[in-house]
């Protein structure tokens, strides 16, 4: 498929700058592929669609307050820097992503705040990018302390055009979230209440966590015509004995898998076994998935609106087929449904 075949137009007013007030009142489009048939629906309705046996698959990275902003030694530019990764934790050596770049050159200094944390720029990595070292006397639990106070919830601003607020700390973060390590929120997680956690154990569809920290590279727009020659960022992932068990008794059983969230699906697709099964794995992800291609664990999958041209559509086409998802997103439209990671869900049946 070509790049221009996820183009299309979205209305500004219809991406999502806020969550809903609470996070299950969000709006649930179902969409069944066996018959091209599309509901329209409240998020609290989903149960509605699962079973006694069948299983949900969550992401269960947590978000990181990754956003900073430091003042360049001696002029004092204010420059912003978003933490990507960890390289090496002894040495505090980070990936990082700076603005304005081009302020930015190696050797320069970084003061963060009246905080005793200064940064030295050591290495050039892309237009944007560079390696940092953190210089701070303490402890790592001390270092990372320090970061935490300093960083800013990462909503991604280049979509969600304002300033982080408070209410973003929580809500951009699923209730579920507990190994540290993403820059960006797995979306699809982000409807998901401790009532209806609550009604998914009293209806017996059980849960299972697999994890996968999300990367910047999630929201980042192809721009190659030809999808094969797109190069997905790297994501570190794991997924555990326990999630393949529980998920592969219910694919024995025939019942319903439903990934929560693209990074979910990707995740459990890095883990087939030879036998189309799901194996305890860990390690770093680059697979971009776009049609066609044919999914192993999953037989449902929940998901938000995304961005024209996006890696996120691609996926969502590739697991809908893509005439039916294009026909959703223009139903969706229509219906003035919410785009991006504060809009409202897709459960793919």
């Amino acid at each position: 498929m070509k790049l221009h075949e996820f183009k299309f137009e979205l209305p500004e007013e219809l991406v999502a700058m806020h969550p809903a007030r609470n996070r299950d009142e969000s709006r649930l489009m179902v969409v069944h592929r066996a018959t091209g048939q599309i509901e329209h629906r409240n998020f609290k309705d989903i149960l509605d669609y699962f079973n006694e046996g069948d299983v949900l698959v969550f992401n269960d990275t947590k978000v990181f307050p990754a956003r900073l902003y430091g003042n360049k030694e001696k002029t004092g530019a204010k420059i912003e820097v978003f933490l990507l990764r960890e390289l090496n934790k002894e040495l505090r050596l980070w990936d990082v992503l700076v603005d304005p770049a081009r302020k930015i050159r190696v050797g320069n200094k970084l003061y963060f705040g009246e905080s005793d944390m200064v940064a030295e720029v050591i290495d050039n990595t892309t237009s944007r990018g560079r390696t940092i070292k953190f210089l701070f006397d303490g402890t790592d639990e001390e270092f990372r302390k320090a970061l935490y106070e300093l960083g800013e919830t990462p909503i991604p601003k280049e979509v969600i055009n304002r300033e982080t607020e408070p209410a973003d700390k929580e809500r951009y973060q699923t209730i579920y979230a507990e190994h540290i390590g993403a820059v960006a929120a797995p979306s699809a997680g982000l409807h998901f209440t401790r009532e209806v956690m609550k009604r998914m154990e009293i209806k017996g569809v059980e849960p299972a966590f697999v994890t996968l920290h999300v990367g910047l590279g999630t929201f980042r727009t192809v721009d190659v015509e030809d999808l094969t020659k797109h190069k997905m960022d790297s994501e570190n992932f794991i997924v555990t004995a326990p999630a393949c068990e529980v998920v592969n008794k219910a694919l024995d059983q025939k019942k319903k898998v439903c990934a929560v969230g693209t990074t979910t699906i990707r995740a459990m697709e890095a883990s087939v076994s030879a036998n189309a099964r799901m194996k305890p794995t860990q390690g770093w992800i680059d697979r971009f998935i776009f049609p066609p291609h044919d999914f192993k664990i999953a037989n449902c999958m929940l998901t938000n609106f995304h961005m024209p041209e996006s890696t996120l559509i691609m996926l969502a086409a590739a697991f809908t087929g893509y005439p039916l998802l294009m026909e959703a997103y223009k139903e969706a439209i229509k219906e003035k449904y919410k785009f991006f990671s504060y809009g409202d869900a897709m459960l793919i049946l």
